[in-house]
């Protein structure tokens, strides 16, 4: 199945997404002449905050998604960043990167031992992959509410084929598959990033964009806007506080690695 994100939309939906990956950049050590490969740029922004971080190195933004391009190149014309269309599962690169970085992008990759493998063959020596993605647990509401929505009578059919578009591995999982790369050095850790939505329509936004955005795909005529309303209504009704916000089980896997 062929996927098409908006650009725009997650722009304005993914300040939860921003703010992991701020972290990340908040512990780079870098030198500025840097070259580096962000795997799954979405809109660009932390792309762009990466070039400030490499003003004599290059930084190249990737996602499969032509709309994240578009809204990249649009919003972030820098001399040393440049975003080019392109599947993460089909990257090639040779000693290329001084750094591998990502941020909120490869629970959507489903096959992580070749990814690791192209991310090693990736980097020059001594260069690093630095990523975060989600892991065991991540979403379980939205998760489970998905999977009861999908499995009743209307919908069942839609979805017989589905191939459940996320990989959120345990912790152990994950350092087992990374020991298997020659990486001199590797870490792998869980974090607990929870998150109150400041709101229901904040909730929203981010269920809307990119979560829902492979269902859908599934579902055609009257019965998408109804799809979309029932894991909404659901997703708002079960996770709402008393005080307004809505929350969410955020769990996540990091990876830090030299080559």
């Amino acid at each position: 199945m062929k996927l098409d994100f908006d650009g725009e939309k997650y722009r304005l939906a993914s300040d939860q997404q921003k703010a992991w990956g701020r972290v990340l950049l908040s512990g780079l050590r870098l030198k500025g002449d840097e070259k580096i490969l962000d795997l799954g740029c979405g809109d660009g922004v932390l792309t762009a905050e990466l070039a400030q971080l490499v003003p004599d190195g290059l930084v190249l933004g990737i996602d499969a998604s032509a709309s994240m391009i578009r809204t990249s190149r649009n919003d972030h014309v820098r001399p040393n960043v440049r975003f080019e269309r392109l599947d993460i599962n089909a990257i090639d690169f040779n000693a290329e990167f001084g750094l591998v970085f990502s941020n909120a992008t490869l629970h959507w990759i489903k096959d992580h031992k070749k990814l690791l493998r192209n991310i090693f063959r990736s980097l020059k020596e001594h260069g690093v992959a630095r990523f975060q993605f989600a892991g065991d647990g991540n979403c379980s509401n939205l998760v489970r509410i998905l999977k009861e929505v999908i499995s009743q009578e209307r919908y069942a059919a839609c979805f017989r084929t589905f191939d459940w578009p996320w990989y959120m591995p345990a912790v152990d999982e994950y350092r087992a598959m990374l020991d298997e790369v020659p990486f001199a050095e590797k870490k792998v850790w869980g974090e607990n990033a929870d998150k109150y939505f400041e709101s229901p329509e904040a909730m929203t936004k981010w269920i809307d964009q990119p979560s829902l955005v492979p269902f859908l795909a599934c579902v055609a005529g009257e019965d998408r806007q109804r799809f979309r309303d029932a894991v909404v209504e659901r997703m708002i009704s079960e996770t709402m506080q008393q005080d307004g916000t809505c929350f969410e089980m955020f769990r996540r896997i990091n990876v830090l690695a030299r080559k």
